[in-house]
Formats: C-alpha cells, structure tokens, sequence
C-alpha cells in the first residue's frame, strides 16, 4: 500500500501507519501526565515512531533504562517559523557565503556526523530507524554544501504542520544555523507552522526559540498534523535567504 507521497526518484512511499501504533498512542494520557517520560519500549518500528510523533512523543535513549524511554517535554522548545531571529553575523553570512543547501540528499551521512560526538543517543539501532523512516517519506535532512563538501544538516520528522528536529551538526562555523535557517524558510514556504526543537536551549534561545507548555504543543499538534506537506528538495544557493527584499525572504 502507498500513500501517495514520493521520493526524490519518483518511486511511491510506503505507507508506514500502524493502525495499532496509533490506538496505543492515541490512549496514553500524553497531556495529564507530569513526567517528561510518558513511556518505555524497544519497538523504533516506522509505523510505532509516526505514531509517537503524533501524539507529541518520541524515543530518546538514556544510560540506566531498561528500555528506551519515550518523552514528550513540558515545556516544549519550540521555534514559530514566524519568529525566527537571524543575528547580524549571520545575516552575513547568509549573504556572503557561497554555500548551497539540499533536502533529503544525504541522510544517511547527516546522522552519522550529528552521531559523531563523544556522548550521544543516537545509538546504531536509532540511527537505523531513522534511516528507515526516512526512506517511508517520513523523517527528512537538509544539508549545507560548499561545492561537494557537506558543512553542516540538520534532520528530523515531519508531522503534517510540524518538523521535530532530532539533531544537527556543523563541520564548519555556523554551518547548523544556516541548516535551521533555510529549513524555517522551506518548512514556513511548504506551509508549516512550527519547529519543533523538543528541549529549550540557550543556544536556540538566540533565534526565537520559546518554552511551550505540553498542553499548548499538542493543541497545535492536533490541528496540523494531517496537513499533507512536502519540502522543495530544489538545491538552492544560501545567499537568497540574506536578501531581505526578496520574496519569501527570512525576516530578523
């Protein structure tokens, strides 16, 4: 069964719902509980993470759990695509670099540099779950390039209106903010509403980044997370989103 989305080569996705998934998930009082962790199971099959991500969850697997804690944060950092804050070095750079970015071209290689640190939850099993999601049409990359080298990328899950970002990287100084700045303005021109960044961080603070009550997410999670979307995978130089006169052009 497909479910009409397709992939860069034009190949039909598989639809990866898992009607069970999503009666399960759809049961667990997400909202009135007040732990982070909401729920603890091995199972990262495509059809039981699309279902997570639909009802605010996802897995993140931590030292001394006998099982991969599945969390839904409260607050939830969150970026408004509105919102989004560009510094002016950034903005810079924006302009002035000769970089390009790419959707879905490297997947694969965008999680293996984000897992290439000296402590990380991207274990090899959830590496390999992503790696599956993505390839139902559901978990997407953005990369940086200058020329052939990647610079930096980001990857997450789309939900309708919504992309969780699961993590990114840079090889090169700012190379994962430009990776989050073209991604806001492909996600807010596809007609998305939010990124979702899971925990509050300083650093994201810097760019518009907010504390969300888990209340408020998964009433916005719900109203748009059936909307059909799909990213432009057109290669696209950097230095359109410094413009700030062009359409469609990142605000500050």
């Amino acid at each position: 069964m497909t479910d009409g989305r397709r992939g860069r080569d034009g190949d039909p996705f598989e639809d990866p719902t898992d009607e069970t998934a999503e009666r399960f998930w759809a049961a667990l009082d997400v909202a009135g509980t007040s732990d982070d962790v909401v729920a603890i199971g091995d199972d990262l099959r495509p059809g039981v993470l699309l279902a997570a991500y639909r009802h605010g969850c996802f897995p993140w697997p931590s030292p001394g759990w006998p099982a991969v804690p599945w969390c839904s944060p409260d607050p939830r950092g969150v970026l408004w695509l509105t919102d989004l804050h560009v510094s002016r070095s950034l903005r810079r750079r924006l302009r002035n670099c000769e970089w390009s970015t790419t959707v879905d071209v490297a997947f694969d290689a965008v999680v293996a540099a984000c897992a290439d640190r000296r402590e990380t939850w991207i274990i090899p099993r959830m590496a390999d779950a992503y790696g599956t999601l993505h390839r139902s049409g559901v978990a997407h990359s953005l990369e940086v390039w200058r020329e052939d080298h990647l610079l930096g990328g980001v990857y997450g899950v789309l939900t309708g209106g919504i992309f969780s970002g699961e993590s990114m990287f840079s090889a090169e100084t700012d190379g994962s903010k430009v990776a989050l700045v073209d991604l806001a303005h492909r996600l807010r021109a596809a007609g998305a509403v939010l990124l979702d960044c899971q925990q509050p961080t300083a650093h994201l603070q810097t760019m518009g980044q907010v504390a969300l009550p888990r209340a408020d997410y998964l009433a916005v999670l719900r109203r748009v997370r059936d909307r059909p979307l799909r990213l432009d995978p057109t290669r696209l130089p950097v230095g359109r989103l410094g413009k700030t006169d062009a359409p469609g052009a990142v605000g500050w």
